[in-house]
């Protein structure tokens, strides 16, 4: 059995923007995906809210995901596949980060799975980097303040991402076309969003 480890943050934990509560695993896009990949497949699920790339967050506190993945590699060895999901928590107005910034703090997540002896024999796992797709319209929403000004540059995270990629020598999707954010809230997916990460992440991972 192969393992694929899903490390990211609210959308991957799977909160639901209508209410703030958490799709069951049946509906989340990591229980999906298992579904999709079925026996031949370990998918580990690794999603906190508010979690960022490499930040520590003066309010929230423990968001910090670098801080995390590397204790979280080590605990989940020996893994085939690393899926880092993450950025979106990057765009809030306390950070006060461009897209460039964002993508280079998820570069730094790919360099730690690279440099980590967590893949099989001692090797380090293969990694997926996955931009996240554009807020929608905040205005009017419970994150309209927080995320001040974060609608344009979340529209340029692909662009940023893809470079970052291609820069570390691993595999890239960008979510922009894919999976849209809800215009419940702007940031979080409802569940027919869900469905199309996990047929897309099936589709590519199966092709590995």
């Amino acid at each position: 059995m192969k393992s694929v480890l899903c490390f990211g943050d609210s959308n991957t934990h799977g909160r639901d923007p209508a209410g703030g509560g958490r799709f069951d695993h049946s509906t989340r896009w990591t229980g999906l995906l298992q579904g999709l990949l079925g026996a031949e497949w370990h998918v580990i699920e690794e999603g906190c809210g508010g979690r960022t790339t490499v930040w520590e967050d003066p309010i929230e506190g423990s968001k910090n995901g670098a801080a995390y993945l590397v204790p979280c590699l080590n605990s989940h060895k020996p893994l085939d596949l690393v899926v880092l999901l993450l950025g979106t928590n990057d765009l809030k107005q306390r950070f006060g980060l461009g897209p460039e910034d964002i993508a280079r703090g998820a570069g730094v997540l790919v360099d730690l799975c690279q440099a980590s002896r967590s893949g099989h024999g001692g090797k380090a796992p293969e990694v997926l980097l996955v931009s996240p797709p554009p807020l929608a319209p905040l205005s009017g929403t419970p994150f309209e303040r927080m995320f001040e000004g974060a609608e344009e540059k979340s529209r340029l995270l692909g662009v940023h991402y893809d470079m970052i990629s291609r820069e570390k020598g691993c595999r890239f999707l960008d979510l922009a076309g894919v999976v849209k954010s809800s215009p419940i809230d702007g940031i979080h997916w409802e569940a027919g969003e869900h469905v199309a990460l996990a047929r897309k992440l099936s589709q590519l991972i199966q092709s590995y």
